[in-house]
């Protein structure tokens, strides 16, 4: 079937999706449209060895957020919302410093004013990190683990390279994104249930890695616990992972509790901060690791590094947040093209 006509059929399932969702009250389970979930497929980084697997996301309705009874709860978390979503493909696992490597190593640059010069010549230059000024590994093991310490703006520079690098268009997830994948059809505190005891079996957090500096401590590699129902690794624990989204804390009644919205995004702008951080890592609680947890970044993320201005690439004191990579299978109107509009001068 050619793919212009399966994109249509999605789109309409997921149309009849939302007439239904407006007609049920209330409604109590997540949705996915039949057969509209995109095959699997292994990404291969061009001129290495590397590869990722990325997996397929049916479109479908679901409640994003948390109810007022859910143990853990966030202020941040509600009201719950219903929230539609199109097919996309997203990371198995958080991205690993096999990969950002390649990224590094050949997009680094030494001086800062080259990033400037680059993007002065072509505003849409792709720009690269200079060297950190601590140790990015911050003690955790390297190989196959995830990459860590990126801001926002290098885990979108990032995607910008890698979309050039394979010729698909990858980015960060929006956070209804993240939250509908993480989810993985669930309406529970987690995606396997509501006993924050049956963690261990998932991720990696406090009780399992109590710190960086204690056997099986801080990041373990990544895709060594339980995947949720559609396969997805690592989404409770681990590294938290950016999301596209600036943070707003109140963002969630801005939305209809009643009628489905399409994939609500708070675009990124020249700003460093906020932005949404979602999963938990291997230093957080259970209740931090749930499907609906959010937490923003913050400037304290990176108050070891003197520079001035800070770097824009590195966070200097914050060794528990990575990224995964999406990719859509009919991307929307305002997410084309999209690019970090960071500089040096941001604040």
């Amino acid at each position: 079937m050619p793919r212009s006509l399966k994109v249509l059929l999605a789109t309409s399932a997921i149309a009849l999706l939302l007439t239904v969702a407006t007609a049920r009250r209330p409604w109590s389970e997540a949705a996915a449209a039949p057969d509209d979930r995109p095959a699997n497929y292994v990404e291969s980084i061009p001129g290495t060895e590397v590869t990722f697997e990325m997996i397929g996301i049916p479109g479908g309705v679901y409640r994003r957020g948390s109810p007022p009874q859910e143990a853990g709860r966030g202020d941040d978390e509600g009201p719950p919302h219903l929230v539609v979503v199109r097919p996309f493909w997203i990371g198995k696992c958080e991205v690993t410093w096999d990969e950002y490597d390649i990224y590094q190593e050949e997009m680094g640059v030494e001086d800062p004013k080259e990033n400037d010069d680059k993007r002065q010549a072509d505003p849409d230059a792709i720009t690269g990190p200079t060297p950190p000024y601590v140790d990015k590994n911050y003690g955790h093991p390297h190989k196959g683990h995830p990459a860590i310490c990126m801001t926002h703006h290098a885990a979108m520079e990032y995607c910008r390279w890698l979309s050039k690098k394979t010729g698909k268009a990858y980015r960060l997830p929006t956070e209804a994104e993240w939250e509908y994948a993480c989810r993985a059809g669930s309406t529970t505190a987690f995606s396997f249930g509501d006993d924050g005891g049956q963690l261990d079996e998932y991720g990696w957090y406090i009780k399992n890695s109590p710190t960086a500096r204690k056997i099986n401590g801080g990041t373990h590699a990544v895709g060594t616990k339980k995947p949720n129902a559609w396969g997805v690794h690592d989404m409770h624990g681990n590294v938290m992972e950016w999301c596209l989204d600036h943070y707003q804390k109140d963002i969630y009644a801005t939305y209809s509790r009643e009628k489905p919205t399409l994939n609500p995004v708070l675009l990124p702008t020249e700003r460093r901060w906020s932005h949404v951080t979602r999963g938990g890592s291997w230093a957080d609680e259970p209740a931090q690791c749930r499907s609906a947890a959010r937490r923003p970044s913050d400037p304290s993320w990176m108050q070891h590094d003197p520079q001035q201005p800070k770097s824009i690439w590195w966070l200097t004191k914050f060794d528990v947040v990575g990224f995964r990579v999406v990719r859509a299978v009919d991307e929307y109107d305002n997410l084309k093209g999209i690019k970090s509009k960071v500089t040096r001068e941001s604040d």
